[in-house]
């Protein structure tokens, strides 16, 4: 069975440094059996003393052998005990004792190397007396190191003794203080027994005892928006109260300073990570860092606009690309927005799409940050079949495995990867659970329930995201029962509704949590937590690629049991007629391009950023939307004719579209309003050409043929978006609307290769010629 950490609940205490320690760290031999030699190290009492009286020696000699003054030693030992002796004793602040015993020592050679010259050196009484020189110079020195120590943990102690008596008496002042105001808010006769300042200096935890009877800590938790009222909090700071270490303890965890408010980017630390050891999301307002552990649970994210949902998601999604043994699909019906970043620097290696870094491009081999990318109702259930037929394959093949392992849960490791499913407002497409008119929605919204009650034993496990919790949102309590990892982002949220959905019994003030990236978190797991207040760390775009390029080599592999179970529809997630929209929809978010803000509860789907998008869905309102035009040009701060308004709009219409104005009127009788004959499915009759034939080609389309053509037949989206002086996805948008509208395919699921570059979207000339043709027949 896995041990997992546990969120702390045990008594806090503060940490100490073991001053009393003399363990040395060891230094590794380098092969020889002597003992490295430190010349930076300082002398200690018998190397001091062999040093001493080495150089007196050697001065006696030398000065005997050269005739040298004998006065001259006097004064060389008299110059060490001024400098040396004294002076560098007193710029150390060393005591007297050790000053007068350097000085004597430097005295005394120096008397000596003088006596020796005047009655020779090598007289067995030069060198008795050397001998004894040694030894008492040694001994002195040895007496004055003891002392020296002594007086230095002395003057430690006191400096100690002094600071541990300031932060007692802070202590011991806000202890008092907290016990009066308990007393008074709660009516509970508590006893502080213990005051911890956090690291961050943002606060403090208060450990107390309960007075006994009825009183017990949720009851005082209910007061903590009290608590913090009566002591006068700043705004944004709350009182946690939580139980203590034991029964008939409490924990009041004191926010005095609003760390919410202040941003903090994701650590730029992408070391490994595992599953079973906890995956750091988020920060406490004590600084401390909250790992969540998914290898049996799901986890539920509510977020209303604005409360920095996205930023998030950006953080989980790395925490999962940190693990070696997690891999992450990921379904997006919005345009697939939150993955595709994390594809876009193996589009860069792919050659795909151009980097934004010319001089630092995606290195070759670069692999997706995420392993499956959905953005299509009907690529997410291809997905969701694929971790079903997973789920069966490994319950079946890996049995002798989890026998050998005494497990009834399979042993997750880097060549056996949990499997972490991603869906953003993946809990709105549970709403559709009952919808009959969309049977492919009802589909997946199915088949995500099933996903999650039937597949935790073999490391298959949901992230889900929604803006609320409510019952018409979620469709039903499937997703809380099987998410006991509960977040709630508090910014933008005007009642508390999602956190009283999620932690009902909770007693925190989330009106105080009004920064981006705050909120509650709680695991209601065995080895959970009980709801907290957290900061969320803030993620940049460049994150993600550096992210993407630091985890590529470690990142793990689908095992082959579960590829085979898999087969094509996970093989070929990456192919050019499934993953083709990518490139294009790549320069899209990087060009801002995406729609951001969907109406909450809705699903879209990738193909506003396709070349040659899946077929939309039938019916008026898919025709009204298809055809209906971006009137935002009238939201205008100035005001302006609108006559001439329309008349511009107009111009700007013919001149894109080739519209004519209505036959047989002018201007005088032409109705006011816009002229929409440019939409009509059969266009209108015009004069004849010369030639007797109907000119009905778009000028875009012949714009589009004319620059392919010149450039010898094939032309990639980009360099012809480039050419004719419009947006690759405008490009691809109109163009792929023109081309439909006479029933024009592309080959190659629009693919083309110029020259020996790899396969990209693009358009050929026989197209454009064959879409051309047909327009000038049409009747």
């Amino acid at each position: 069975m896995t041990t997992q950490e546990t969120m702390s609940r045990e008594r806090r205490t503060p940490k100490k440094l073991d001053l009393n320690s003399t363990k040395k760290t060891k230094t590794p031999g380098t092969g020889s059996t002597l003992p490295p030699l430190d010349w930076a190290r300082s002398h200690g009492p018998i190397t001091g003393a062999l040093s001493a009286t080495t150089g007196a020696a050697a001065a006696a000699l030398l000065g005997t052998a050269t005739g040298m003054p004998e006065g001259w030693p006097l004064l060389i030992g008299a110059a060490g005990a001024v400098g040396h002796g004294i002076g560098h004793s007193v710029r150390r602040k060393l005591t007297l004792r050790t000053a007068v015993a350097r000085a004597a020592s430097w005295l005394v050679a120096g008397g000596w190397t003088a006596w020796a010259m005047a009655h020779g050196p090598l007289s067995w009484a030069a060198a008795g007396t050397l001998a004894a020189l040694g030894v008492g110079i040694g001994a002195a020195a040895s007496h004055t190191a003891a002392w020296e120590e002594a007086a230095e943990e002395e003057r430690f102690t006191a400096a100690a003794r002094a600071a541990a008596a300031e932060m007692d008496g802070r202590r011991r002042a806000i202890a008092a203080e907290w016990q009066d105001r308990i007393k008074r808010v709660c009516m509970a006769d508590v006893k502080v027994v213990a005051v911890e300042f956090w690291e961050t200096g943002a606060g403090f935890s208060v450990e107390a005892e309960l007075p006994g009877g009825p009183v017990t800590w949720d009851r005082i938790s209910s007061r903590s928006r009290a608590l913090a009222a009566d002591a006068r909090l700043p705004l944004g700071c709350t009182v946690h109260v939580e139980e203590g270490a034991a029964q008939g303890l409490v924990v009041f965890d004191v926010m005095t300073k609003n760390i919410m408010r202040e941003e903090k980017l994701y650590p730029e630390d992408y070391s490994p990570l595992s599953i079973l050891t906890g995956i750091p999301w988020c920060l406490r307002p004590n600084g401390e860092e909250i790992r969540v552990f998914l290898r049996e649970a799901c986890a539920l994210l509510l977020g209303p606009p604005g409360s920095g949902k996205s930023t998030f998601m950006d953080v989980i999604l790395a925490g999962f690309a940190r693990c070696t043994d997690v891999l992450t699909w990921v379904i997006d019906l919005k345009q697939g927005a939150i993955g595709i970043p994390w594809v876009t620097p193996w589009l860069e290696a792919q050659g795909l799409i151009e980097p934004d870094d010319p001089d630092n491009p995606a290195p070759a081999g670069t692999r997706p940050g995420v392993d499956w990318l959905a953005a299509t109702p009907k690529e997410a259930i291809r997905l969701l079949k694929a971790a079903l037929r997973i789920n069966k394959a490994r319950q079946l093949r890996y049995q002798k495995l989890m026998r050998q392992q005494d497990t009834t849960l399979l042993p997750i490791s880097p060549e056996l990867p949990q499997i972490e499913i991603v869906i953003d407002e993946g809990a709105e497409a549970l709403a559709h659970a009952n919808n009959r008119r969309e049977p492919e929605k009802r589909e997946l919204a199915e088949l995500i329930k099933e996903v999650m009650r039937t597949t935790r034993a073999m490391g298959i496990r949901k992230v889900l995201t929604a803006v609320d919790g409510n019952l018409n949102t979620i469709g039903d309590t499937v997703v809380k029962r099987f998410s006991p990892l509960s977040l709630a982002l508090t910014s933008g949220e005007n009642s508390g509704h999602n956190v009283g959905k999620l932690f009902p019994k909770a007693r925190i003030d989330s009106n105080q949590l009004n920064e981006k990236g705050a909120g509650i978190i709680g695991d209601s797991g065995a080895n959970g937590f009980a709801p907290t207040e957290f900061k969320g760390w803030k993620s940049l775009p460049s994150m993600v690629r550096r992210v993407v390029l630091a985890t590529n080599d470690r990142r793990p592999s689908l095992d082959q049991v579960s590829v085979e179970a898999a087969g094509d529809d996970y093989r070929e997630r990456w192919s050019p007629e499934r993953a083709g929209w990518l490139a294009t929809a790549a320069v899209a978010v990087r060009n801002g391009e995406t729609d951001e803000d969907p109406a909450p509860g809705t699903a879209g789907t990738a193909t506003a950023v396709m070349d040659k998008p899946e077929t939309p869905p039938s019916g008026a309102d898919s025709e009204r939307r298809r055809r209906s035009l971006n009137l935002s040009y009238q939201r205008r701060t100035d005001k302006e004719d609108p006559d001439a308004l329309a008349a511009r709009f107009l111009a700007e219409i013919d001149e894109t579209y080739g519209t004519t104005e209505e036959p047989d009127r002018t201007d005088r009788e032409r109705p006011r309003g816009l002229n929409l004959s440019y939409s009509r499915t059969e266009p209108p009759e015009t004069s004849d050409t010369p030639d007797g034939e109907s000119d009905r080609v778009p000028p875009l389309l012949q714009r589009a043929y004319d620059a392919v053509r010149a450039a010898g037949g094939r032309m990639h989206t980009a360099d012809l978006a480039e050419q004719l002086g419009l947006g690759a996805t405008e490009l691809g948008t109109e163009l792929g609307r023109i081309l439909r509208a006479v029933g024009v395919e592309r080959p190659g699921k629009g693919t083309v290769r110029v020259g020996k570059s790899e396969p990209r979207t693009g358009y050929l000339a026989e197209t454009l010629a064959e879409a051309i043709r047909r327009y000038r027949d049409a009747r």
